[in-house]
């Protein structure tokens, strides 16, 4: 039986549109922590909350967008969060004060919410039945490649340039998003059934959280809390252990391992089912954090990076592709927002935390409690989703 057409104009333009939005986040991410202490002479702490709180803005616009994505329009919702994010990234330009920054990187978050949320519905109707585990692991490639290419960017200009011109190239990545977007076909309004239109009324949990997603989601929380803190604090960290050079050529060395291994987990996935993946990789990216904590030498700290990016990269794909699965197609919105709002939350979880661990113990030390908590998650996994998991060729008409 001939596979149905994966690459189409549609799933391309989502890939760009969310290529783009997560190239904005990871770019900031990377040095707004050195930005916050050098301009506003901030402790540790509160460039950390700066990370945290951009997360709470991605959290609070999922709790709503989930709900009214459908009826709304799927289009429509993402038009809003691409200006919106154009408009924000323009703000940074007249930021002077510490208030200032955490009420434009809160806006900012709402945007990247909105505008994620948005993409990641659109592209689970985009993808062929049959292909989902597929289709989303090369999906997930946008946001791998700006995971490399954004901190790349970000750390690259902070030493060669200014921050003026990292806000540049947010506002420059928002704008070819907004040009791109009119290229995607017109998306309808879901016909939702009167049970359906009913079921969503009031302010009930299931309105706001599809609780099928949870438990994978608690998990995913976790792994992005551990994440969060190497992407928060690298420049620091790295400035720290006197590997400044080799930590802007980490995420190269991420990202190249997710694209030679992601077509094959996405197949693996389909064939074999989420254990196939799951167990592995979470054991992985402990490894890799562990390294990371101990790393005294270049090819040390690449070595952690390339390992960290082939755990969490096949983690990311897999819980997402989880999720989309095991619920409905009319409740896809409430999946996204509901399994990003976890991720969001394990991201500025993970930030926060730096401001009490480093209190206690330095860097390494710090890394070393995230490679704890990521082996911790073998464990939750296989009580939370895994025990339950089916295995096999089941999976593969999903």
């Amino acid at each position: 039986m001939k596979k149905l057409k994966l690459w189409t104009k549609d799933f391309v333009i989502i890939f760009i549109e969310n290529f783009l939005a997560a190239l904005s986040f990871y770019l900031l991410i990377i040095v707004m922590s050195g930005y916050a202490m050098s301009k506003f002479d901030s402790s540790p702490g509160e460039p950390g909350f700066s990370a945290s709180i951009f997360l709470l803005g991605g959290l609070f616009a999922r709790l709503f967008i989930g709900k009214w994505i459908g009826l709304i329009g799927h289009k429509k919702t993402l038009y809003a969060g691409v200006i919106l994010s154009l408009i924000i990234t323009l703000l940074y330009f007249g930021v002077n004060s510490v208030v200032l920054l955490l009420t434009v990187r809160f806006l900012h978050g709402v945007a990247f919410g909105i505008t994620t949320t948005a993409t990641n519905t659109i592209v689970a109707n985009v993808i062929p039945t049959g292909r989902k585990g597929e289709g989303i692991a090369y999906y997930g490639l946008s946001q791998i490649l700006a995971t490399a290419i954004g901190p790349f960017i970000g750390m690259f200009i902070s030493q060669h340039g200014s921050f003026t011109m990292i806000f540049a190239a947010c506002a420059i990545a928002s704008a070819i998003s907004l040009v791109v977007l009119p290229f995607l076909s017109s998306l309808h309004k879901m016909e939702l059934t009167e049970e359906q239109l009913e079921e969503m009324k009031g302010f009930k949990f299931n309105n706001f959280f599809e609780s099928k997603v949870i438990p994978i989601s608690i998990v995913c929380m976790f792994i992005f809390m551990c994440y969060s803190n190497v992407v928060s604090f690298l420049a620091v960290y790295s400035q720290g252990i006197h590997l400044v050079n080799s930590a802007s050529f980490f995420f190269l060395g991420y990202v190249a391992v997710i694209l030679i291994s992601r077509p094959f987990i996405g197949q693996l996935f389909d064939r074999k089912g989420e254990n196939s993946i799951m167990y592995p990789a979470i054991l992985i990216f402990t490894i890799g954090m562990i390294l990371f904590s101990q790393a005294h030498h270049s090819y040390t700290l690449l070595l952690a990076g390339a390992l960290i990016g082939l755990g969490f990269g096949a983690i990311q794909s897999s819980t997402q592709a989880i999720s989309v699965k095991i619920t409905p197609q009319h409740r896809m919105g409430l999946v996204n927002s509901t399994y990003f709002a976890f991720s969001d939350i394990g991201m500025g979880i993970g930030s926060l935390m730096v401001g009490l661990v480093i209190s206690f113990t330095d860097y390494r030390g710090m890394y070393m409690v995230m490679a704890i908590v990521g082996a911790i998650c073998l464990l939750w996994y296989y009580l939370l989703y895994g025990k339950k998991a089916m295995h096999g060729k089941d999976k593969a008409s999903f």
